[in-house]
């Protein structure tokens, strides 16, 4: 881990070099405050700084020539820019009085009397891989989450915006609500709010609240959720699905820190940490010009990705165990646990299905299996039928590789535990899509449909196992 005052200032993100771990690069600036000839540092890592006399300022400067809300400083894509506020004194950079000004490191900052340096910096921490197969809520032992744990470690302490991407049911939230609960926030509020289940006419109102009689229906004045959230965290779910004309309010809001409620004309200060998330990758929705450029990099400040399911099926049995133990759906009327584990063809099924809903469609499956289940093992027939029907479990049994099938294969012969997991799911993809591709004429769009899995993905596992068909589709 290094630090370095650069003129570029690269925003807070995580870099992948090669197959080497993980950089994270934090964003932070430092501003030293004079005080009689001795320079007192503050270090913030938020996307805004505010600064002023008055007690709810980020940095609080108890100096009669200095206004109540004298200017802030907020990150650019690649700088940091200073705004005064309508101050009394005005806001000086380097002697020079600025309305709005790029701040460069090293220079001067003057408010009144008071005198201010400011410094950008490039903060780099290499992650390592958690040794740990869990981060507070979230469960995998996949070296992908075990990387996504080590990040959390690193963010969860700070106010960093963050954006999760990831496809429906990979556990958006339960990220979201792991780093509100292992954040200095977690004894305060954390307020979800899903900007594709509110009509676009009233999700104005229901993040910034409204006045009494503002418009038809508001017969009394109500809070907003970021009033609510105050304090704490607040989730957006979807914001992929926030419409053009409100992006604009909550760009303001991410600024300012300030909301005014639907009706209203005084804007209230609100200290809230900002957790976003989409199923949709917002680069395409900024070149589609259905995101607005600014308020995407305003947001960016941390993206993590989430995997798919598919893509780390050796969860599988650490998610399934946790269902199985904190479900009420597994519990008798006495609180007692009905079920502990599965039959080893069940997880078999379990571990051979694609998971297009990924986790979530994983738990509405194991709980509906603990429903049909009796005795105290669940079995292969008390999955659904998409996962035991339509030839799935006949081709899932004839391709399993001949190493873990034969009993009197040496256990020397087959190695660790991990080694010989991943060469059974390799084998069962290389076979799986080959007969596939020849049960359809390989026609990828047929074989992929098959399969139930995306057609991209499909032509991603033939790339990786070099079957090229002979005639494209």
């Amino acid at each position: 881990m290094g630090k370095k005052f650069p003129d570029y200032v690269p925003p807070t993100q995580i870099a992948y070099v090669g197959d080497d771990a993980p950089t994270l690069h934090l964003r932070k600036c430092r501003v030293a405050v004079d005080q009689d000839g001795r320079w007192v540092e503050h270090i913030y890592d938020q996307a805004v700084v505010t600064i002023g006399a008055m007690d709810d300022n980020d940095l609080v400067l108890p100096d009669e020539t200095v206004s109540r809300y004298h200017c802030r400083i907020y990150q650019e894509e690649s700088a940091y820019v200073v705004q005064d506020l309508g101050s009394t004194n005005g806001t000086f950079v380097n002697k020079v009085r600025v309305k709005e000004a790029y701040l460069k490191p090293g220079c001067q900052i003057t408010l009144g009397k008071a005198r201010l340096e400011f410094q950008s910096i490039d903060e780099k921490v290499r992650i390592q891989p958690s040794t740990d197969d869990r981060f507070g809520e979230i469960i995998g032992a996949n070296v992908k989450m075990r990387q996504l744990f080590g990040i959390l470690e690193k963010i969860a302490p700070t106010d960093t915006t963050v954006v999760i991407e990831g496809e429906t049911g990979t556990g958006k939230e339960v990220v979201a609500r792991t780093l509100h609960q292992t954040s200095h926030r977690s004894d305060k509020p954390f307020v979800v709010f899903d900007c594709s289940a509110v009509p676009d006419n009233l999700i104005e109102s229901e993040l910034f609240g409204h006045e009494k009689g503002s418009f038809t229906g508001a017969i009394m004045a109500r809070p907003g959720l970021f009033e609510m959230a105050n304090g704490g965290t607040i989730f957006l779910d979807e914001l992929g699905e926030l419409t053009l004309d409100l992006q604009p309010k909550l760009l303001r809001v991410l600024e300012t820190r300030e909301v005014r409620r639907v009706g209203g004309t005084r804007p209230m200060k609100v200290n809230v940490r900002v957790i976003a998330a989409t199923n949709r990758r917002l680069e395409e929705e900024v070149r589609a010009g259905r995101f607005r450029e600014d308020l995407y990099y305003r947001l960016s400040v941390v993206r993590l990705f989430l995997p798919p399911l598919r893509e780390r099926c050796e969860d599988i049995p650490l998610l399934v165990r946790q269902f199985l133990r904190v479900g009420r759906f597994n519990r008798d009327a006495e609180g007692r646990l009905r079920f502990n584990t599965l039959a080893r063809e069940t997880l078999e099924a379990l571990m051979g299905y694609d998971w297009p809903g990924n986790v979530r469609e994983l738990l509405n499956v194991v709980e509906r299996a603990c429903s049909f289940a009796e005795g105290d093992v669940i079995q292969l027939e008390d999955l659904p039928q998409h996962l035991t029907g339509s030839g799935h479990m006949q081709r899932l049994t004839a391709l399993k590789p001949t190493m873990l099938s034969d009993p009197d294969q040496e256990v020397s012969d087959i190695g660790t535990f991990k080694d010989a997991k991943e060469k059974w799911v390799a084998a069962f993809e290389r076979d799986y899509i080959r007969q596939l591709l020849e049960q359809n004429d390989f026609n990828i769009s047929h074989a992929a449909r098959e399969a139930e899995i995306d057609r991209k993905y499909f032509r991603k596992l033939m790339k990786k196992y070099g079957l090229e068909p002979s005639r494209d589709s």
